[in-house]
């Protein structure tokens, strides 16, 4: 269990031991972790924590409030895991501002962009189809705002993604094509064939479904957030999250110009081709030297933040 499924503590500890006996053989130059508790753990060698999603920051996107108490738990390790992490790192500056505005100062971090490789997500001749991806039970998804304004739309609206919950219930769709998890090869096709990509998403520290949707040649609609606003630029429109009726202008609005769709797509295929997978892997062998060597180290590789608290 993950540090943000219910109960997890048992198996977090457990994993701890395992990773700490491991890194005694190992005995490696960097631990780079991605579950907030571990950076806690007292390894010999510097740690870089990168932060991909948190509850807290979840909870306020989706809920307006503060997580309640019955995450304290939850709260407190990840704080400490970040407090005593050697470097932290996020895909977005929009993910470690919230990290920071969440948990406290941590010292610097660093943005470490996702990558894919184009060659995964080629496009394919486009029919007239809005697809949409990703665990439909995440309220922080927002399907519910597709399905809003899908029966309203003269194209289908069609979702791939996980419609269960961790250990809980089952999320059913209305109005929606839905797919269910779909293998990679598959789930490439389906982009390929798109012809745009809807995620009026809540919450996304990054966002890959829409970044995989742009190689593929998608035009992109987007939920108005900070994260999307900082990977996508000019090269999506974005709606309210909330604003259903917003949502289906946008996406009437390009289904009915197709001049004006293909524009989009172009523009978000050319900025999805940015991030590379090569990009990313010397964005990540950077902060390892930086962790490895101190802050000096490939400074000047990638972008540094101050936490404040």
């Amino acid at each position: 269990r993950l540090e943000w499924m219910d109960d997890p503590w048992r198996d977090v500890r457990a994993a701890g031991e395992w990773l700490l006996r491991l890194e005694s053989i190992v005995r490696p130059t960097v631990v780079h972790l991605n579950q907030f508790a571990f950076g806690a753990l007292p390894f010999a060698a510097p740690t870089l924590v990168v932060g991909h999603s948190c509850v807290l920051s979840w909870w306020r996107a989706v809920h307006g409030s503060d997580a309640p108490a019955s995450w304290d738990g939850y709260r407190a390790a990840v704080h400490a895991g970040l407090a005593n992490a050697t470097l932290v790192g996020a895909p977005t500056q929009a993910m470690l501002t919230a990290l920071c505005e969440e948990h406290g100062c941590f010292g610097s971090g660093v943005v470490l962009p996702n990558g894919r490789s184009a060659s995964d997500f080629a496009p394919a001749r486009k029919e007239p189809i809005v697809f949409a991806a990703g665990r439909v039970w995440d309220a922080a998804k927002n399907v519910a705002a597709l399905e809003a304004v899908a029966p309203r739309l003269r194209w289908p609206v069609v979702v791939a993604g996980a419609a269960q919950r961790p250990g809980g219930a089952t999320r059913e769709t209305t109005g929606l094509v839905a797919l269910g998890e779909l293998a990679p090869a598959a789930f490439a096709n389906e982009l390929g064939h798109a012809t745009i990509f809807a995620a009026p998403a809540r919450y996304e520290p990054f966002g890959q479904g829409a970044l995989e949707a742009g190689l593929a040649g998608c035009a992109l609609v987007l939920g108005d957030i900070a994260s999307l606003r900082e990977v996508w630029g000019d090269a999506a429109v974005f709606v309210d999250p909330a604003d259903h009726e917003a949502l289906h202008a946008a996406l009437t609005a390009l289904i009915d110009d197709p001049q004006r769709c293909g524009r989009l797509a172009t523009q978000a295929r050319s900025r999805a081709l940015t991030f590379s997978v090569r990009r990313m892997v010397d964005a990540y062998l950077a902060a390892y030297r930086r962790a490895a060597l101190g802050a000096a180290a490939g400074a000047d590789a990638l972008p540094e933040v101050e936490c404040a608290s």
